[in-house]
């Protein structure tokens, strides 16, 4: 089947990360005869029903959509199995599927993963490699089953974190690789190239949903974990502190060494201000080093670099965020 015109595809995914592998694989010429996607959801100050980007992209492909609420539902799976997909392919699509969902396609289920399998099975694997300073991460194509991110491995494509990455920009770059490592996969799928090896059984890490609980920074954390928070939730959902009453977003972050913090600034308590001018807001954590921040929000308002936000709402030097 080496004809992609007749190789029938149907995609599932919902965010902006799956919009890359949606088209690429319309691009190259598959016959995608259609797109699960999450259900429109109340978004905004409005609360106006907005279409998930998966959708907006299939709209304008004229591809069919599909957005059940639930994925196990009988007369959706009914619906796929009418049109005889020869591969069902997922990226980020929001639901576990179901077996007898996954062994709906003649070739196989394929899903594209943003982590090196087995590290970081689970929702959230983007953010928990920028978390816990991982300096390397990647896309996992596999073959899907019934697990938690437990299939075999169809391919890898590795990709470095830079040292000042944030979520968004990971993001980004992860979302195109994936739809690269897809097209990649499944003409080496069609051309026998490419077969699925078990994952190691060495190795295996979890990457759970991000909570709200995760998103208030702690100062008594050290400095570079913190960083790494920031980094983790930006552009969205945002780390934030409390700064009178309000929650106050943080961007931009980066380590501030020993060496460019005056000694007696060395033993303020964690949460102490120790700079906030035109270049930053420099927070002490706890041990060494301290939280350099170069963009803020104030609730309601835009995001701003840290001179433009101190003129409007100067924070002093010697402020201690508590909470």
């Amino acid at each position: 089947m080496s004809d992609k015109h007749i190789v029938k595809i149907f995609f599932m995914g919902t965010p902006e990360f799956a919009v890359p592998s949606l088209e690429a694989l319309a691009k190259e010429g598959y016959n995608i005869v259609g797109v699960a996607t999450q259900p429109d959801r109340p978004k905004g100050r409005g609360r106006k029903l907005l279409p998930p980007p998966v959708k907006e992209s299939a709209l304008k492909l004229g591809i069919k959509i599909f957005q059940p609420e639930r994925v196990k539902d009988p007369e959706f799976i009914d619906k796929v199995s009418e049109l005889s997909p020869d591969f069902i392919v997922v990226a980020a699509y929001g639901q576990i599927l179901p077996q007898n969902l996954l062994d709906l396609p003649q070739i196989m289920p394929v899903n594209v993963h943003g982590s090196l399998l087995p590290k970081y099975r689970g929702a959230a694997p983007i953010q928990w490699a920028i978390i816990n300073g991982e300096k390397e991460t990647g896309i996992t194509i596999m073959k899907m089953d019934a697990g938690m991110d437990t299939g075999p491995i169809l391919l890898q494509e590795r990709l470095p974190i830079e040292p000042f990455e944030s979520f968004g920009s990971l993001y980004n770059k992860m979302a195109n690789l994936g739809a690269k490592a897809l097209i990649k996969t499944l003409d080496g799928i069609l051309k026998g190239a490419i077969t699925p090896k078990d994952q190691p059984k060495e190795g295996v890490s979890y990457a759970p949903p991000i909570s709200r609980e995760m998103l208030k920074i702690n100062w008594e954390d050290n400095a570079q974990k913190i960083v790494n928070i920031i980094r983790a939730f930006d552009p969205k959902p945002g780390a934030y502190t409390i700064y009178k009453g309000q929650r106050l977003r943080l961007y931009s972050a980066f380590w501030v060494s020993d060496e460019e913090i005056n000694d007696q600034n060395k033993n303020l308590n964690p949460g102490t201000v120790i700079k906030a001018d035109d270049s930053a807001l420099v927070v002490k954590a706890l041990g060494e080093g301290a939280v350099g921040i170069k963009e803020l929000q104030w609730p309601g308002k835009k995001r701003l670099f840290v001179a433009e936000f101190l003129r409007g709402r100067p924070i002093p030097t010697g402020y201690r965020f508590k909470e």
